[in-house]
């Protein structure tokens, strides 16, 4: 009980102090580093005995490291719509991973939703989107169009990583995967890039601080990697000679590769005196599909598109040099929604929606001792499944088939105990029932109804006639 005490009396304290070291009138910079099917193991933080990752392990010892940290989806288009509202997706239709459709104003972020790109540009940040888009390709729903003052990457939901694939102009794309083989944009037109993508994003990013370091900035860093299509350059690839199965060589190259642009990129943030100014957010955009790109999800049961903490719970830290502690494990469960509220109040500015997530940091000081929420939610509505997590619980259901584990104790979900726990099932059915009350059906057809879309829309890739004015 003494020790306790004295541990809650240092965390408010140190809160405290943390809190007074900077002036009120700064906005810190934000960067947030979101990688794409990550495994949870694959990070030295979480465990990895074969993918060294120094560069993002530093933003674990320099801050704070999620043990429960989720994505608000278990596939990417969703989860990275969450991310960047602050929302759940699920509130405003953005319930499936949206096609190729750059004639389609509706497929992808509702003009309704505000973005943090929004959001923080009002609050006169400098903004920029590197890497994977993915919420719309119309002109409309564009990152330009949606809050960020610059763009480099491209707008499908993956890519191809060697430049000398990249032989289309958008308006040559005649299929949803063609998408793979654009050639990358900035902001509204294409360019010729001759590196290998993970390393172009990792440059830009390096470029995007050192032009904006003088004012407050917003940086989302989007790897596709280590997502499918698994290719890596011989530079990284040769790191990693002692490891036989192909398949998974490839992807921890990749994942090195990220991890040395994530490494460049805190460099420079200490190199020009900002480490003190920026919050720095790394985390995956869901679970590993192991099946597809060798990852890795150990200790935790599932992969990417389930429910299963394999889908959701990612790797995931914080690091705010000076601000917030150092070294930390933070046990309470997040989520990606949060970093939108964060930045938010951080910025000292008013979002336009209510927001799902909330601002972390009076817990990561100890300012706030309890649990930043007392449930998080997903649903598939395609698969009519839901999912609930709370302190110690988590279940998921699936029409008329559940699941519930004492997700404490049981942390790979081993143990179905729903037949035996009726108490616990009927409390949290009932939350689930009041969270869906708040949801929307899907708003627009999605990746598995490609062929669909297509039928109904048969001009989905003609290019748009041009009149002369």
């Amino acid at each position: 009980m003494i020790k306790s005490y004295w541990t809650v009396l240092f965390l408010i304290w140190a809160g405290y102090s943390f809190a007074q070291q900077r002036p009120a009138s700064e906005k810190p910079n934000v960067v947030i580093i979101l990688t794409d099917d990550q495994g949870y193991a694959d990070v030295g933080f979480n465990g990895s005995k074969d993918i060294p990752t120094p560069g993002i392990d530093r933003i674990a010892k320099n801050g704070v490291v999620f043990r429960a940290g989720y994505v608000s989806y278990a596939v990417c288009g969703p989860s990275r719509a969450g991310l960047i509202t602050g929302r759940y997706q699920d509130r405003f239709g953005f319930s499936r991973n949206p096609l190729l459709a750059p004639k389609d104003s509706t497929m992808g972020l509702p003009l309704a939703e505000e973005t943090m790109g929004d959001l923080l540009q009002k609050a006169g940040y400098k903004t920029g989107v590197l890497g994977k888009w993915h919420l719309g390709a119309h002109p409309s729903l564009t990152p330009n169009k949606r809050g960020f003052d610059e763009f480099y990457g491209f707008l499908e939901g993956g890519h191809r990583y060697f430049p000398e694939e990249w032989n289309l102009e958008e308006s040559q794309v005649q299929s949803q995967y063609d998408g793979y083989r654009t050639k990358l944009t900035r902001n509204d037109g294409p360019v010729e890039e001759t590196e290998y993508l993970t390393d172009a994003l990792s440059r830009e990013a390096l470029d995007f601080v050192k032009r904006n370091q003088s004012e407050s900035f917003f940086l989302y860093l989007a790897y596709n990697a280590p997502h499918a299509p698994l290719q890596a350059t011989e530079k990284y690839l040769s790191r990693f000679d002692h490891i036989e199965d192909p398949r998974r060589k490839t992807y921890v190259a990749m994942v090195s590769a990220v991890d040395d642009g994530v490494g460049a990129l805190l460099d420079l943030l200490k190199e020009l005196k900002l480490e003190e100014n920026t919050l720095v957010f790394f985390l995956s955009d869901n679970g590993g599909p192991t099946k597809d790109n060798a990852s890795d999800n150990r200790p935790l049961r599932g992969f990417k598109s389930d429910f299963f903490e394999g889908g959701v719970r990612v790797p995931f830290a914080v690091q705010w040099k000076g601000q917030i502690p150092e070294g930390q494990d933070f046990d309470h469960p997040v989520i990606s929604l949060d970093i939108f509220a964060t930045a938010a109040a951080l910025a000292n500015a008013e979002p336009k929606n209510e927001l799902d997530g909330v601002n972390l940091i009076p817990f990561l000081t100890g300012e706030n001792q309890n649990p930043p929420h007392q449930a998080l939610y997903w649903r598939n509505f395609d698969r009519g499944r839901v999912a609930i997590r709370t302190a110690d619980s988590k279940m998921i259901l699936e029409k008329e088939i559940g699941q519930l584990f004492d997700i404490q104790s049981d942390l790979s979900e081993s143990k179905n105990v729903i037949s035996v726990d009726l108490l616990r099932k009927n409390s949290l059915s009932a939350k689930i029932y009041q969270w869906k009350m708040l949801l929307m059906d899907p708003v627009f057809l999605g990746l598995l109804e490609d062929r669909e879309y297509s039928r109904l829309h048969p001009d989905r890739f003609t290019p748009e006639i041009k009149k002369n004015d």
